[in-house]
C-alpha cells in the first residue's frame, strides 16, 4: 500500500489519487491543499495548472526536479468547508534540495465557484 504524499497517513488510492485521475473533486480547501502538495511531491504540474483559479493562473508551469517535498504541517485553516466559498490553508512544506534542507510557509487562498475548488494566490 502506498501512502498518500499530502500526509493524511491515507493509502494514495483513497485519497489524493482520485482528484489527481479527475475522478472526484477535493470536497474542501484544505483537501485542495493538500491534494496540490501531493501533486508537487509526484511531479504533475498539470493538475496543479488545472487546480489553479484562471484570474492568477501562469501560462505554463515548470516544477524543479531537483526539489524533494518530503513533509506537510497544516498549521491553521479558515472558512474551507463544504458549504464555504471562500477559505484559507496555513501550512509549512518541508523540502530537500541536494545537500540543503528547508521549508515553505505559505498561507494560500482558495476560491469555491460551481462546487470547484481552486486555488487563488498565497502570501508567505
Amino acid at each position: 500500500m502506498r501512502r498518500c504524499p499530502c500526509f493524511t497517513g491515507l493509502p494514495y488510492s483513497d485519497c489524493c489519487e482520485p482528484f489527481h485521475l479527475g475522478i472526484s473533486l477535493a470536497p474542501t480547501a484544505e483537501r485542495l491543499m493538500r491534494s496540490r502538495y501531493a501533486a508537487y511531491t509526484l511531479g504533475t504540474p498539470d493538475y496543479l495548472l488545472s487546480t489553479w483559479h484562471e484570474s492568477t493562473r501562469p501560462a505554463e508551469l515548470l516544477l524543479d526536479t531537483t526539489l524533494h517535498w518530503y513533509g506537510l504541517d497544516i498549521i491553521d485553516h479558515t472558512r474551507g468547508g463544504i458549504f464555504d466559498t471562500t477559505g484559507t490553508v496555513e501550512f509549512r512544506a518541508h523540502y530537500r534540495h541536494g545537500a540543503d534542507l528547508g521549508s515553505q510557509h505559505e498561507n494560500s487562498e482558495f476560491r469555491r465557484e460551481n462546487g470547484v475548488w481552486m486555488y487563488v494566490d498565497a502570501t508567505g
